[in-house]
């Protein structure tokens, strides 16, 4: 798993408002999986780089009527290692 901060989305008002998201894409053979650690939305491609931009396309979809949140701290990542 890998974050990656991705694009701009729009505003209400129709206005392009950059903002970043962070997301983790992870391989789920056939598919890879993007999922946004800041809000509940989630995309798949048949590439990474196409799951990333499924999810910018749907981060942009969902944030259409809605209002962009404020003050958004980036989720601190970390990986854990559990012994076998």
């Amino acid at each position: 798993m890998f974050a990656i901060a991705i694009g701009t989305v729009r505003e209400p008002s129709g206005t392009m408002n950059p903002m970043d998201f962070t997301a983790a894409i992870t391989h789920e053979d056939p598919w890879y999986v993007a999922r946004c650690l800041d809000v509940e939305v989630a995309s798949q491609g048949e590439t990474a780089e196409e799951a990333l931009a499924n999810l910018k396309e749907a981060l942009e979809l969902y944030f259409e009527d809605e209002v962009l949140p404020e003050g958004l701290e980036p989720p601190i990542i970390a990986t854990l290692r559990l012994s076998a």
